[in-house]
């Protein structure tokens, strides 16, 4: 499947979906960050904080000095024109890095977006954004968020923190096939159960399985500049995890992977294998998208007799994860809980191989250092 190549298709696609905004409003935070230490009432920072809570559907308690006080009326508009004013670096690997990791991590599919996300989906803000996209679009830091999935560098990761021994290779009792049969099957029933049991307000107060990938089956992403797997650093919603443990994943020669570089790719693995999740899904999704309406998502099950892996552009992901995506003039559907150039493996082929590498977070959210670790 073809994927996009040229610097303005990376420039839309990081204004057109909820995290490619917010991986702009990141950079350009730091981009500030690095020529002003401190900030005052007048910074670009500022701008964003005051602005998102006012505009955050859930905003948190303020808390410190002054925090009894009316907080500052500053509309999109003014952090717009603050934004059009901060200076912008070198684009570096490192901070797009940083950027896309911070993007990941505020993620949410099961409550509306935060306040930094409204601010940066307004129009005001989307005009600044463009010239931050444009800016990072140019540089040949972003070229492999379009590549296909690599094959000959994938990694697998675990977590651990505070464990003692290190997460083992679990033991499967049946194959691939067999595990995605039943998950078909008990989406299916609880499909039923939540048509029977939970309100068609889609603002009713129900919450689920939120998540639209295979949960089954063994997911992989390469590793990054400096050897740390991407896995290990884009996580959405992160737990803070200090620990973390990763094995190569060998790809067998000639298997085929559907590669998703957008929302349209996405449709149509939906429309090819569609399976109803409605009723199930339709409060979380609501909330994330605001769209009320029918849901669908690929069938695992069968995606799997056609296609070995299912690959995650950093690029598809930036532009269409947490997205209404439509699927035909009825049903949508949503990446959620997915990886940027993150595969979920649908076979049984494709298994870790090699030693445990163990990785620690040293001091800051981007520090990892890494140790071999035996197995046994």
């Amino acid at each position: 499947m073809a994927v996009w190549n040229s610097s303005a298709s990376t420039a839309d696609a990081l204004l057109a979906g909820p995290r490619g905004r917010r991986m702009l409003l990141a950079f350009v935070e730091e981009a500030e960050r690095a020529v002003q230490q401190n900030y005052d009432q007048s910074s670009f920072h500022s701008a964003v904080f005051y602005a998102a809570h006012a505009l955050d559907p859930n905003p948190g308690v303020l808390f410190g000095p002054g925090a009894d006080e009316p907080l500052p009326d500053i509309p999109p508009e003014e952090v717009a024109r603050r934004l059009a004013t901060v200076p912008l670096p070198e684009v570096t690997a490192a901070a797009l890095r940083s950027a896309l990791g911070m993007a990941v991590d505020m993620a949410r599919y099961w409550q509306e977006p935060d306040g930094e996300d409204v601010l940066a989906a307004t129009i005001p803000m989307r005009r600044e954004l463009r010239r931050i996209a444009d800016h990072i679009a140019r540089s040949p830091h972003v070229d492999w968020w379009s590549t296909e999935v690599a094959r000959g560098d994938q990694w697998s990761v675990g977590w651990a923190d505070g464990a003692e021994t290190t997460p083992q290779e679990p033991r499967e009792q049946t194959r691939l096939t067999e595990r995605l049969a039943k998950w078909r099957d008990r989406v299916v029933e609880q499909e039923i159960k939540a048509e029977r049991d939970r309100p068609r307000d889609p603002k009713a107060n129900y919450s689920g399985e939120w998540w639209s990938f295979p949960w089954e089956a063994r997911c992989s992403a390469r590793s990054l500049d400096d050897g740390l797997p991407a896995g290990v650093l884009f996580v959405e919603d992160s737990m803070g995890w200090k620990r973390a443990f990763a094995r190569r994943l060998p790809v067998p020669v000639g298997i085929d992977v559907f590669e998703i570089d957008g929302a349209d790719a996405w449709a149509d693995l939906c429309r090819r294998y569609p399976l109803e999740v409605t009723a199930q899904k339709r409060h979380d999704w609501y909330r994330t998208t605001g769209r009320d309406g029918r849901w669908v998502m690929p069938d695992w099950s069968r995606v799997a007799d056609a296609y070995a892996g299912v690959h995650l552009t950093v690029r598809g992901y930036l532009a269409a994860a947490g997205t209404a995506i439509d699927v035909d003039d009825d049903a949508a559907s949503v990446i959620a809980g997915w990886a940027p150039d993150e595969t979920h493996w649908l076979t049984d082929a494709v298994r870790p191989d090699g030693d445990v590498v163990e990785w620690m977070l040293d001091g800051n959210r981007e520090n990892w250092l890494r140790k071999i670790a035996p197995t046994s």
